[in-house]
């Protein structure tokens, strides 16, 4: 018998908190995760320190939110409690950032909270990363580090130089990846753009980098360049979500 609870939402339909897949986990006298705070989450907790006192195993419920949890989302969550020593390990997208300075340092900070990324990320001298709790990398030339990252792999290319920029574009380019952003003006693109095709990549392939990124709408502070890139990554994942519900 485990001395913990695992709270999955199963299924959602309407309005609801979060979404299907997410998990939390229940001890006696503390908790872990959240599937949604309120109302909701403190009769789930409840219900499975219950489970705990008893020794019920496994249970499950379909939960309206309405006016009887004083919540107003008009949806519906389903359930799954089960005994269990630790959440699921979600399926996560590789995250290859190159260049710790300020963008970086801002992507990094708003992507590392979200459970969909794992984030390995790359720079020159180990005395430009800040404390952090994700995957640093030192490589003398960032593109050699190139080699190391999967086939679907997320790269976003934000070194102090252009150079470095162009060789990481090079050689991301000739190889599998999923996406690949760079960071530059509609000026540097165009020069990219010339500088790549000479080195033998086709539109189609060149075309595959997104430059500039972010939203320009947000404006060019790093923290605006870091929203906009996670809003954008963000959607992608939910897009994705559709795509294999469907």
């Amino acid at each position: 018998m485990t001395d913990s609870i695992r709270i999955t939402i199963t299924k959602t339909a309407g309005s609801a908190p979060r979404d299907a897949g997410t998990q939390m986990m229940v001890w006696a006298n503390h908790t872990a995760g959240t599937i949604g705070g309120g109302r909701l989450e403190f009769d789930a907790i409840t219900q499975a320190r219950e489970m705990l006192e008893n020794g019920t195993v496994r249970q499950q419920q379909t939960i309206p939110l309405g006016p009887s949890l004083g919540q107003c989302c008009g949806g519906s969550v389903s359930l799954l409690w089960e005994q269990a020593k630790a959440m699921t390990a979600p399926q996560t997208r590789p995250l290859w950032i190159y260049g710790a300075g300020h963008v970086g340092r801002a992507i990094v900070n708003v992507m590392a909270p979200l459970p969909d990324f794992t984030i390995t990320w790359v720079d020159t001298f180990a005395s430009r990363f800040p404390q952090t709790d994700v995957t640093t990398l030192v490589a003398t030339d960032p593109a050699d580090a190139v080699k190391h990252a999967p086939t679907n792999a997320e790269h976003l290319i934000l070194t102090y130089s252009h150079d470095m920029d162009l060789a990481l574009c090079h050689t991301i380019l000739s190889r599998d990846f999923h996406s690949v952003g760079l960071i530059g003006s509609a000026t540097k693109w165009a020069r990219f753009q010339s500088r790549l095709a000479a080195l033998g990549h086709t539109p189609a392939q060149i075309a595959r980098i997104a430059c500039p990124i972010g939203d320009p709408s947000l404006g060019k502070h790093p923290a605006a360049l870091a929203l906009g890139v996670a809003t954008a990554m963000i959607s992608d994942q939910k897009h994705r979500t559709k795509d294999r519900i469907a």
